[in-house]
């Protein structure tokens, strides 16, 4: 037994040496690495730019040990370089860029993208970068408004004009809409292929050569519209035109008006010429501690007209407008083809004079790894970030140093998540018993009122329930509505015997055959006014 424990012992040592001459291997072919475990002064330099305000902060990433660098402020503009031991040569085999961005705070507005500059004899100082310095590579997420990408731009310097061209990736992938730490991955090969990964999964693959995969394309058009070409005066592109021989009809009145009055119309019955819609309520009384002469002569409140509410109308009564069968509008002759028409027109296409051929697209050499946002949140945290030559190495650094934050932080969210499915259960119990409780009040369900009251104070208690209660509460008014409908049904042949009147007065009541004193009100309203539509206004007509 002891002889099987040490065996195990060794065995144990074995797998973690070997696990650890793994990561120092994976370390020793990074080109580039910085995990941010120790502070980042004296290594990354900040910005001097009087626009660059924004304070980085050396910080462990939200629920974990392990450290980043902060964007600590919103709405700031932020700078921050480091630059390589010797600049990496892009056009040398394959290279991977990748690092780790988080925003802790959610997506609001902000960019979390890495630029990837020239060496500094292109023209720019570490204390002094900003917005202008020209890099090779510009890669990451960005997002507010309308954006929303994981960016892959290429600069790049035309050979034939010796102009710097921005390259953009054509539909990038979009930016993952969470919390989370994401592992941002750019993968450059010789063959000219380009990969976006994100989370270690392909999102995005182009040929730097293709036209159908960046904007504007990295080789020009062979052919260019001829730019001193211009449209000559007497050239006719219009496809109609109006027909010059038409002539307006003499019975055409332009100045006829879109409505006029109708002339046949009447003024309703019942309608009430010398009051008006609305009244001083009659209820309303000064305070004490009005002040004409400080708050103005007192006015009582303006009420709707009760007399209104069971009149046709009130008000001086007007006719209602129609349209006018006359109205015709201003007359415009009918369209024709145009004799004259040339086609649209454009220039001569010319030999593009910065027309190039390559093999494969001129990267210039990195030298430095520089971040320079505007963002509108706080909260941006970088990690990870690496420069290398072996897709396997990229892999390795995401399953240990990616991937177990992930996981964590997944986990935690998944929790949250179910936690505010309980927390949204739990309103949804409260919003049925509110209901059931109305329910329990309609007059027609009154004789099973004390039923539907057992039901819900179960329901409470047992908010597991809640679902059997509603099966149990819908069959108590599945049953009143059939006795509702049978009991009507009985009754029909007998309240047809009597006058029409009757039977106009008599629907809607419950098996008992009784009404609630506030119905029978109502109707005896209705009834007064032989059942009139609700008032019309003057302004309605």
């Amino acid at each position: 037994m002891i002889m099987m424990g040490h065996f195990a012992l060794l065995v144990f040592l074995a797998f973690a040496s070997m696990q650890l001459l793994c990561i120092a291997a994976d370390h020793d072919a990074a080109i580039f690495y910085d995990s941010f475990e120790e502070p980042f002064n004296g290594r990354w330099i900040v910005s001097d730019k009087d626009d660059y305000k924004g304070i980085w902060e050396h910080s462990k990433s939200e629920g974990h040990d392990d450290y980043g660098l902060l964007v600590t402020e919103k709405a700031r503009k932020y700078a921050i370089v480091k630059e390589l031991e010797e600049p990496v040569n892009l056009r040398d085999g394959t290279t991977v860029l990748q690092y780790e961005a988080r925003f802790q705070n959610g997506l609001e507005c902000g960019g979390a993208y890495l630029k990837y500059l020239r060496p500094q004899e292109a023209g720019w100082k570490p204390k002094e970068f900003d917005n202008g310095s020209p890099y090779s590579i510009m890669f990451g997420p960005d997002i507010c408004g309308l954006t929303n990408k994981v960016h892959f731009i290429l600069k790049q310097k035309n050979p034939k004009s010796g102009e710097y061209v921005e390259h953009h990736l054509i539909d990038p992938p979009r930016v993952p809409s969470d919390k989370l730490s994401h592992v941002y991955t750019a993968i450059l090969k010789p063959d000219n292929e380009i990969s976006i990964l994100i989370d270690g999964e392909v999102k995005k693959k182009g040929n730097f050569l293709s036209a159908q995969d960046f904007d504007p394309p990295i080789i020009p058009a062979k052919t260019i519209p001829d730019p001193n070409e211009k449209k000559p005066e007497d050239w006719d592109d219009r496809v109609r035109i109006p027909d010059p021989n038409a002539v307006k009809p003499d019975d055409w009145d332009e100045n006829a008006p879109m409505e006029i009055e109708d002339m046949e119309a009447v003024k309703p019955e019942g309608w009430l010429d010398d009051e008006s819609e609305e009244i001083d309520d009659p209820e309303a009384t000064k305070s004490e501690d009005w002040d004409d002469e400080e708050d103005g002569v007192w006015e009582a409140p303006k009420i709707d007209n009760p007399k209104c509410q069971t009149a046709s109308g009130c008000g001086e009564w007007k006719r209602p407008m129609k349209r006018n069968p006359a109205f015709k509008g201003i007359w415009n002759p009918p369209l024709v083809d145009n004799p004259n028409y040339k086609g649209i027109w454009k220039p001569r296409d010319i030999p593009n004079p910065n027309y190039f051929e390559l093999d494969k697209p001129y990267f210039d050499p990195i030298a430095a790894i520089g971040i320079e946002i505007w963002t509108m949140q706080e909260g941006i945290l970088f990690d990870n970030i690496l420069i290398a030559k072996d897709e396997n190495v990229a892999e390795s650094y995401r399953d240990t140093t990616w991937k177990p934050k992930f996981v964590v932080e997944k986990e935690k969210q998944k929790a949250e998540e179910e936690a505010a499915g309980s927390d949204d259960l739990g309103g949804f119990q409260k919003t049925v018993f509110d209901v059931l409780y109305k329910f329990a009040d309609i007059p027609f369900l009154s004789k099973y009122k004390l039923q539907i009251l057992d039901f819900i104070e179960k329901a409470e208690k047992q908010p597991n329930l809640t679902i059997g209660v509603l099966v149990s509460i819908v069959v108590v008014i599945l049953t009143a509505i059939f006795m509702l409908i049978f009991s009507g049904k009985k009754q029909q042949p007998r309240v047809e015997k009597k006058t029409e009147v009757a039977a106009d007065t008599s629907n809607d009541q419950g098996s008992s055959g009784e009404k609630p004193a506030e119905e029978e009100k109502e109707e005896e309203k209705e009834n007064e006014t032989g059942g009139a539509a609700p008032r019309q206004r003057r302004r309605d007509t």
